[in-house]
C-alpha cells in the first residue's frame, strides 16, 4: 500500500519530461552563491518550486527545512516563482526560518530543470545526478525519505527483485 502511495505521490520515476536536465543546472541563490548539480554529487538534490501566495507551498516548507537540516545526504534548493518584489520573498524566507538556499526564479531558471505547470512542483535528483522523481503538488518529508530509502543504491542491492519495478540502473 505504501509503495502504491509513493508511486502516486511522485507520479513519475525516471521518466521525466525531456526538459529535466541530468546534465545539471546553474542557479545563483539570494546570497549570490552559485549552485550547480555537480556541486552536490553523492547527495540527493531536491528542487522545490514555490510561491509566497501558495498555501500548499508554505505548508511543505517546514518538512523541507527539517529534511535539509537533519540529513547530510540531501540538498534542498527552493526556487521562488511568480513574485513581484524580491524583498517580499526574502521576508517570507526569514519569517519561515528557511535555512536552505533560495533562488529567485523565473521561466528561464525553471527551464533548466523541467516544466512547472503548477505550484508547488518538486524535482528530485539521485546521488549520481540523474532525475529520480517529479511531483506536482504537496510533498512531505516522510514521502521523500521513503522514496529515497526505496531507491537508494543500498536498497537496490539488498532487494534485487524490486529493481526492475523501479527501472533503476
Amino acid at each position: 500500500m505504501m509503495q502504491r502511495t509513493l508511486a502516486v505521490l511522485f507520479c513519475v520515476l525516471l521518466s521525466l519530461s525531456p526538459g529535466a536536465q541530468a546534465k545539471g543546472f546553474v542557479f545563483t541563490d539570494s546570497t549570490g552563491k552559485k549552485l550547480t548539480l555537480a556541486d552536490y554529487k553523492g547527495k540527493w538534490v531536491l528542487i522545490n518550486f514555490w510561491a509566497t501566495w501558495c498555501p500548499p507551498c508554505l505548508k511543505e516548507i517546514p518538512d523541507l527545512v527539517s529534511l535539509y537540516e537533519s540529513r547530510k545526504d540531501v540538498m534542498v534548493i527552493g526556487i521562488a516563482m511568480d513574485y513581484q518584489n524580491p524583498k517580499t520573498v526574502l521576508k517570507f524566507v526569514d519569517s519561515l526560518s528557511i535555512s536552505y538556499p533560495i533562488v529567485l526564479g523565473d521561466r528561464k531558471i525553471a527551464a533548466q530543470i523541467g516544466p512547472v505547470s503548477m505550484l508547488p512542483t518538486t524535482y528530485l535528483f539521485d546521488p549520481a545526478g540523474q532525475p529520480a522523481a517529479y511531483k506536482v503538488g504537496l510533498i512531505s518529508r516522510e514521502s521523500i525519505e521513503e522514496f529515497m530509502r526505496e531507491n537508494s543504491p543500498d536498497s537496490q542491492s539488498q532487494r534485487p527483485d524490486e529493481t526492475s519495478q523501479r527501472k533503476r540502473k
